[in-house]
């Protein structure tokens, strides 16, 4: 059991639009979701989070900024219990799939998790009363 590699990125931002901007115009991601909070863009193989969070003060410490390896789904559980004896837990899971959200010695927010942009997109499709616009 391992960490296969890198599942998403998800940065706090300040300003939705202005960062969606960015990233779509000038550094040409797709863009493949939006809804009042955050977006989901993609460049080749990377799967970028956007969410907004009114205390982006520049510290990235201070808000849900954090990184998620991909974990391959039969090995989940085994991982996240050895995680859970010997890291910090930093958030509860809410979203599709299964998360596991810990901090690494200095503090960094790591995510484990089993999903793709895919089945992301998927949950919200079948999700009544998402807000969440499928491109």
């Amino acid at each position: 059991m391992q960490v296969r590699g890198l599942n998403h990125l998800t940065l706090a931002v300040r300003d939705l639009d202005t960062s969606t901007a960015f990233y779509v115009d000038l550094l040409g991601f797709a863009l493949r979701a939006r809804w009042d909070d955050g977006a989901y863009l993609e460049a080749g193989s990377l799967w970028l989070c956007l969410s907004r969070d009114d205390h982006v003060t520049g510290n990235p410490d201070a808000t849900y900024t954090h990184f998620a390896f991909d974990v391959a789904p039969p090995d989940f559980e085994a991982l996240a219990r050895r995680v859970r004896a010997h890291a910090p837990i930093w958030k509860d899971n809410r979203s599709e799939g299964q998360s596991l959200y810990c901090l690494d010695p200095d503090g960094h927010k790591l995510e484990l998790h089993c999903g793709t942009l895919t089945s992301r997109l998927e949950s919200y499709r079948t999700r009544p009363g998402s807000s969440v616009q499928i491109f």
